[in-house]
């Protein structure tokens, strides 16, 4: 027997479930974990199945495409033992790397990691250390397009399925988001868009914050406003320093990041609009 999950989107309307767990038992599927939500907004029912089963792929591919096919729906089948895979980008900061990779040599993220891509060569020990392939790709004014198409490329070649900027400190151009649409995750501390810029940690001490915390999104062609995938918060008082801050604020965006890569990489996280259905 092997795991499958199954995702499935599609307008709402009677009959999707009953068709769905009618096809997973033709092929002598067990489902082990199930979860649904009917977006009221959006008027379209998000599923994501775990289920067991004795049969191919292919076959049962076919089969639940064909029991379905009335609803128009978009079906997505995966094995469980085919992780997908995750292309890191990193500029200087090395805390949300770090903390991938310790969980990916852990065992904790249910990914493959083939290649980490940065703007400059300070982590490239770091990453190597860690028995994953470091690309160079330098980004200048003159450069950027160049760079991005040797990316994409990149992309491809490594087959990834997503990529996760941990701390990548470059402005993507419009083209490439729109490129990898739902497949770019970013991470930036909570106070956008009020503290936007360089050192804002410093900008909310002199503002006095009492809370600071750390976004995990899909990235768009607007900058910083893509749907949200993770969510986190510290609650803080005036004695805390700027320093402190940082401190704090990076624990958070380690968190937040890799849980939000989690929850992409075993299929939970559904695009319905401008925001996101989790499936936990």
């Amino acid at each position: 027997m092997e795991r499958f999950i199954l995702r499935i989107r599609a307008a709402d309307q009677p009959g999707i479930i009953h068709a769905m767990t009618g096809g997973i038992v033709a092929t002598g599927g067990n489902i082990l974990d199930s979860a649904q939500f009917s977006d009221e907004d959006s008027a379209q029912l998000n599923v994501r199945v775990e289920f067991e089963s004795g049969d191919d792929e292919q076959l049962i591919r076919a089969e639940l495409v064909h029991r379905l096919g009335r609803f128009d729906p978009i079906v997505e089948l995966r094995r469980v033992r085919e992780p997908r895979r995750a292309l890191i980008m990193v500029s200087k900061f090395d805390h949300c790397l770090d903390d991938l990779l310790y969980r990916y040599r852990r065992g904790e993220l249910p990914v493959e990691i083939p290649m980490v891509v940065s703007n400059h060569e300070d982590l490239r020990n770091a990453v190597e250390s860690a028995g994953v392939p470091f690309q160079y790709i330098p980004v200048t004014p003159e450069t950027k397009l160049a760079a991005e198409r040797q990316l994409s490329t990149l992309v491809h070649e490594t087959c990834s399925d997503f990529i996760v900027l941990a701390r990548y400190m470059q402005v993507l151009s419009d083209d490439f988001c729109m490129g990898f649409e739902g497949r770019i995750i970013n991470i930036h501390h909570s106070f956008l868009p009020s503290f936007k810029g360089a050192r804002p940690y410093h900008q909310a001490r002199l503002r006095g914050v009492k809370l600071i915390g750390a976004t995990a999104h899909y990235v768009t062609a607007e900058l910083d406003e893509g749907p949200i995938i993770e969510q986190d918060v510290v609650r803080v008082d005036h004695r805390s320093k700027a320093e402190n801050l940082v401190v704090i604020g990076r624990d958070i965006e380690r968190k937040v990041l890799s849980e939000a890569v989690r929850l992409h990489a075993d299929d939970r996280v559904f695009l319905s609009g401008r925001h996101t259905v989790i499936l936990s």
